[in-house]
C-alpha cells in the first residue's frame, strides 16, 4: 500500500514538472497567427449588402475636407471633385484598387520570431489606444501617463507570450512638445520590445525626424525599407465621411518612406456615425475604402491594414461604451467585411468601461475578444490594458490579460476532429480493460500541454488549497510579476552606443 501510494505521488509529482517545463513553439497549444472563421454574425446577404451601400455612399456622397495633395493623388486616379467641395469615388475605381491592394503583408518585428503574416484568418492580439491617464490599482486612482509609463508597457509586452504586437496605448503626458512626444514614443516602444509596434504622428513635418530616428535603430535607411518594424496608425478620416488633412498628408510622407499604414476609421455609432450597427459597419467601410483608394493610387501594393474601428455610444448618455456586446457585434462584422474583401484588417476589441481590472473589466474584455478572434479578425487592437472607455492604461491589467488571451486563443484555436481526437480506442480500453477513468493514460499524459492552456496567474485550486498556500490575490500577483519584469533590463535594449547616438541626435526623455 506504501508502495501504491509513492508510486501515485511520483506519478502526479512527473505530471506536475511536465506541465511546469518550457514547451517549444512547435508544441504550444495556442500560437501568434492560428486561423479561425467560427462565428460569422452577417450572412452572405448582408455583406454584400453593406459593401453595396458603402460603394454608393462613396459615389454619391463622397468625402469633404480634401488636403491639396490628396486631390491631385485622387483625381488623377479617376476620383471626380465636385463643385461642392467633395470628392466622390467611382464604383469601378474602387473596386479596381481593392484588386490592386495588398491581400498578404507582413508587419515586422526587429527580432524576426516576433514577425506576423498579416491575412486570410490568422489571428493576432495586441495594445492600442491613446490613453491620457494610468490606472494605478494599488491607490485605486487614476493619473496622468508618463514616457517612463509607456516604456514600461513595452517591456510587459515583451515579455507576455499571448500579446503579439505593441501599438502605442498611452500619450506621454509629460513631454509637452508634440514633435518630442511622437520621437520618445517611437524611442519608448522600441527600446522596449522587438514585437512590432503601432504609432502615430501629430504632424506632416514630424515624419522626417521619424525616419531619422527609425533608420539609426535599424542600421540605416536599405535596413529599415527591407524590414520595417514600425506602422503608422493613421486617423486619415474625420467621421463622417470627411479626410483629416493633416492626417492624410503624414500619410503620404509613410508612404513614401516604406511604412506600412493602418488605416483607421473611429465613428462613434450614434454620435460620429449612424446608430444602427449595420449603419456604422456601412460608414467605416466607405470610409476605409477611400483610404485604400488613396494609398494605392500613391503605391499599388504598399501595405495597408483595413482598419474599421467604429465604436458604440451609450444612447442614455452619448458616452463611449467600448465593453459593450454591441462593440462586440460591431467588431465582429467588421472584421468579416475585411475577409469579404480579402484584405489584411484589423478593429478594437478588449475595451473595459470599468474603471479598474475587476469583475466587470473581465467580462467586457473577454467578450469581444473572444468574438473577434473567432471570426478571424487578423489584428485585435486594444486587447488588453485598457479601461474607462480608453481613457485609462493599466499595466496590471495588461498582465493579467496575458492570461485572458490564452484562454481565447484556446477558443481561437477551435477543437480538432479526427481518429485519434474522437478516442474510441482510448474508450474501449478504459471501459472494457482499464481502470475506468483516464487520468492516467498514455493519451490524457501526452495531451496534457499541447490540448490545454494553464493560466499562469489565475487560480484553479480548492478552497482547501487556497487555504494553505495564503489566498493569493489575483492583482498583488499582477503587481508582482509586474515588478519582476520592470527590474530586470528589456531583451529589446538598444546597445550602449546605438543609444548615446541616438541621444546625441534627438531629446531623449526617458532615463
Amino acid at each position: 500500500m506504501v508502495e501504491n501510494n509513492s508510486r501515485r505521488s511520483g506519478g502526479r509529482s512527473a505530471r506536475k514538472a511536465l506541465r511546469a517545463a518550457p514547451l517549444s513553439k512547435e508544441m504550444r497549444p495556442i500560437k501568434p497567427g492560428m486561423e479561425s472563421k467560427t462565428y460569422q454574425p452577417l450572412n452572405k446577404q448582408g455583406m454584400i449588402k453593406i459593401h453595396n451601400a458603402a460603394l454608393d455612399a462613396l459615389e454619391q456622397i463622397g468625402f469633404g475636407e480634401v488636403p491639396e495633395t490628396g486631390k491631385e493623388i485622387l483625381t488623377n486616379a479617376g476620383a471626380i471633385m465636385g463643385d461642392d467641395g467633395r470628392i466622390r469615388f467611382p464604383r469601378a475605381l474602387v473596386e479596381d484598387m481593392i484588386a490592386k491592394a495588398a491581400k498578404e503583408i507582413t508587419l515586422f518585428g526587429r527580432n524576426p520570431d516576433n514577425d506576423m503574416q498579416i491575412g486570410g484568418e490568422r489571428v493576432y492580439y495586441g495594445t492600442a489606444g491613446a490613453a491620457v491617464h494610468l490606472v494605478d490599482v494599488e491607490k485605486n486612482e487614476y493619473r496622468e501617463c508618463y514616457v517612463q509609463d509607456l516604456f514600461d508597457a513595452a517591456k510587459i509586452v515583451n515579455a507576455l507570450d499571448n500579446v503579439h504586437f505593441l501599438q502605442r496605448p498611452m500619450v506621454c503626458r509629460d513631454i509637452p512638445d508634440n514633435y518630442e512626444m511622437d520621437l520618445n514614443t517611437i524611442y519608448a516602444c522600441t527600446r522596449g520590445t522587438t514585437k512590432h509596434v503601432g504609432a502615430s504622428f501629430t504632424e506632416p513635418g514630424f515624419v522626417k525626424g521619424a525616419f531619422d530616428l527609425l533608420h539609426e535603430i535599424a542600421g540605416g535607411e536599405k535596413q529599415w525599407r527591407e524590414r520595417p518594424f514600425v506602422s503608422n496608425s493613421n486617423c486619415f478620416v474625420v467621421p463622417p465621411m470627411k479626410f483629416a488633412m493633416e492626417s492624410c498628408q503624414v500619410m503620404e510622407e509613410c508612404v513614401r518612406g516604406g511604412m506600412p499604414i493602418l488605416l483607421l476609421s473611429a465613428g462613434q455609432a450614434g454620435a460620429t456615425a449612424p446608430a444602427p450597427i449595420a449603419g456604422a459597419i456601412v460608414q467605416a467601410v466607405a470610409e476605409c475604402l477611400a483610404g485604400l483608394v488613396y494609398v494605392n493610387a500613391m503605391v499599388p501594393g504598399h501595405p495597408a491594414i483595413f482598419g474599421t474601428w467604429p465604436f458604440v455610444s451609450d444612447l442614455r448618455t452619448g458616452a463611449m461604451s467600448g465593453g459593450s456586446g454591441e462593440q462586440a457585434l460591431l467588431t465582429a462584422g467588421c472584421s468579416q467585411m475585411h475577409k469579404f474583401y480579402g484584405l489584411p484588417g484589423g478593429a478594437a476589441a478588449g475595451i473595459a468601461d470599468a474603471k479598474m481590472p475587476d469583475y466587470q473589466a473581465g467580462y467586457e474584455q473577454m467578450c469581444s475578444n473572444v468574438m473577434a478572434g473567432l471570426t478571424g479578425l487578423n489584428l485585435v487592437y486594444e486587447s488588453v490594458g485598457m479601461h474607462a472607455s480608453l481613457l485609462g492604461f493599466c499595466l496590471e491589467s495588461l498582465i493579467l490579460g496575458d492570461d485572458m488571451l490564452g484562454q481565447a486563443q484556446r477558443c481561437v484555436r477551435g477543437i480538432e476532429v479526427n481518429d485519434d481526437t474522437t478516442s474510441l480506442e482510448v474508450i474501449r480500453q478504459t471501459c472494457l480493460e482499464g481502470p475506468g477513468h483516464y487520468l492516467g493514460s498514455e493519451q490524457t499524459l501526452s495531451l496534457m500541454q499541447t490540448e490545454y492552456v494553464y493560466p499562469e496567474l489565475g487560480d484553479r485550486t480548492s478552497p482547501k488549497e487556497w487555504l494553505e498556500i495564503g489566498k493569493p490575490n489575483l492583482i498583488k500577483n499582477a503587481i508582482k510579476k509586474k515588478n519582476d519584469i520592470l527590474k530586470n533590463p528589456s531583451a529589446a535594449e538598444f546597445s550602449p552606443e546605438l543609444d548615446a547616438k541616438i541621444r546625441k541626435m534627438f531629446n531623449i526623455h526617458l532615463n
